[in-house]
């Protein structure tokens, strides 16, 4: 039982760390991430309670607990973390089809911010 509880603490820390790079990758999820580790450390409520301290945790998991949208403030952040860091990749990176591709990238993941921003009453 020990060793179970050891292997998901660790794997939770993994989660949360891949997590916390979608805070600056924009085509990295973060919810995702942030769940699975919420998962893992539901043996360890410690380390949980912890986590729901930060704020930008906190806000994606209980938005998805309680699946209530995000707010306002959150998708305007969300937005201009994404678009602002895909248009400095567009100007590094000046390659067609990678422009392209950040494009629809862009745009799908703006698509997704914004349906998640809509609470979900259908319980």
């Amino acid at each position: 039982m020990r060793l179970k509880v050891i292997v998901l603490t660790g794997l939770g820390f993994i989660f949360l760390g891949l997590g916390a790079i979608g805070l600056v990758l924009p085509i990295w999820p973060t919810t995702p991430f942030v769940l699975l580790s919420v998962a893992c450390f539901s043996s360890t409520p410690r380390i949980k309670a912890q986590i729901m301290k930060i704020p930008f945790f906190r806000e994606h998991i209980v938005n998805y607990e309680k699946r209530t949208g995000l707010t306002k403030r959150t998708v305007w952040i969300s937005l201009a973390w994404l678009w602002g860091m895909l248009i400095i990749s567009m100007v590094i990176i000046k390659t067609p089809w990678i422009l392209a591709l950040l494009l629809v990238v862009g745009i799908a993941v703006t698509t997704h911010i914004l349906m998640m921003a809509k609470p979900n009453n259908n319980k």
